[in-house]
């Protein structure tokens, strides 16, 4: 189980970056770097289509390996098991009340309680 969530981080850590770059390549409003590359080029190897297409399916292919791999380690790490559970009650059900006063304080007149939360 080790070696398949070491195998999906690494395959998400490397899809991140190709869709990063991939991203940056495109052709778009200021995208001078996907204009560097020849998008639009007759007679590449891409095909006809020219090179825009082949960065928009290479996208998308990256973005559904990453995808893939997040909700692969989502559900490795155990987010949704049963042991993960949490206590029943709210926030303070886990608070502990101190067992007695805190000594050296002098005597307290009227005996009132110091520091408890009220129940």
């Amino acid at each position: 189980m080790h070696f398949l969530l070491s195998i999906a981080l690494v395959l998400q850590i490397i899809s991140a970056v190709v869709v990063i770059v991939l991203v940056l390549m495109q052709h778009g409003k200021g995208a001078d770097l996907g204009a560097a590359f020849g998008s639009g080029a007759s007679g590449s190897v891409f095909g006809a289509t020219g090179s825009a297409n082949f960065l928009s399916r290479s996208t998308a292919i990256a973005a559904t390996v990453f995808f893939c791999s997040t909700i692969a380690l989502t559900l490795a790490s155990g987010a949704f098991s049963k042991r993960a559970a949490q206590p029943a009650g709210g926030v303070l059900s886990t608070v502990e009340q101190p067992a007695s006063q805190e000594k050296g304080m002098g005597s307290n007149e009227n005996n009132a309680p110091v520091n408890q939360i009220p129940r």
